[in-house]
């Protein structure tokens, strides 16, 4: 699994920052608060702002009671109808209030878990050996921006961001790409450097490492996969990935500041305000 490389060279403080911003709880594994990240004018973004996961539905009654202490306010859930049947609604945090607000992931769940099901060596290694399980995941990314309506609840969460003055959490299923993607964008549009956007990006590989690779032991115990690292594109990020995100908001919108305006419907007075509240 890749791990995200130390950021003490370009951002002296943000290394503390990283290494802070873990929410450790039991039954979630990529929870995190994103304040602490430096801008280019040396401010932070505050903590207690925006807080990044993976679904919510294993958590156990005293990771609910910790997130209720920090205040959330709204839990965003970026899963498809598709998933959230599957896995399961997130557990309630007292006092916040809950929506829905599917991101289409282009069937990636629903594709692995098929061919998981089939138990059948060869089918599996037809739909996701030789790069295609690469592929699958680089096209999941430019659908971020070529879909409206995945365009527009990325929208709709960064002005959410930039109108509430309490704790919100978002999630996908595994806080990862959906997930990472609106928190790179989140954080470049408040004025951190790319460099710093993409490692928080790329802890993902570094908190889930542990239960992805459990989860790949399991399915080979139980004869599931015979070989079940060809999972591995599928469950990490990779800089491959945002690249493929990136380079398609070039393409539509020419840079990040187009795409904020043109393609998530953000207008200036947002933008200024959504800085406003989570970093000055």
């Amino acid at each position: 699994m890749t791990t995200a490389p130390p950021l003490a060279t370009a951002q002296p403080e943000a290394d503390s920052a990283v290494a802070a911003a873990r929410i450790d709880l039991q039954g979630a594994v990529n929870v995190r608060d994103i304040g602490g990240y430096r801008t280019y004018d040396g401010e932070k973004v505050k903590p207690g702002k925006a807080i990044r996961g993976d679904s919510l539905e294993k958590l156990t009654a005293a990771d609910v009671q910790k997130l209720a202490s920090l205040q959330v306010q709204t839990v965003i859930d970026l899963r498809t109808p598709g998933e959230v049947q599957f896995a399961g609604a997130d557990k309630p945090i007292p006092g916040a209030r809950q929506v829905a607000r599917p991101i289409d992931d282009t069937g990636l769940f629903q594709q692995m878990l098929a061919v998981i099901q089939t138990r059948d060596p060869q089918k599996q290694e037809e739909a996701l050996g030789n790069g295609k399980a690469e592929q699958i995941m680089l096209n999941m990314y430019t659908t971020f921006i070529s879909r409206q309506e995945s365009r527009a609840a990325f929208g709709q969460t960064i002005k959410d961001l930039a109108n509430t003055d309490k704790a919100t959490l978002y999630h996908c299923t595994a806080g990862k790409d959906r997930t990472g993607w609106l928190t790179y964008v989140l954080l470049r549009a408040v004025g951190v450097p790319e460099g710093t956007a993409r490692q928080d990006y790329l802890l993902s590989n570094q908190y889930r490492a542990a239960s992805d690779a459990a989860l790949r032991q399991q399915l080979k115990q139980a004869g599931v996969m015979q070989n079940p690292d060809l999972l591995i594109p599928l469950q990490e990020v990779r800089d491959a990935y945002l690249n493929a995100a990136v380079e398609k908001m070039r393409q539509d919108y020419g840079d990040l500041g187009k795409y904020l305006t043109q393609g998530l419907g953000l207008d200036g007075g947002t933008i200024l305000k959504l800085r406003r509240n989570l970093v000055t």
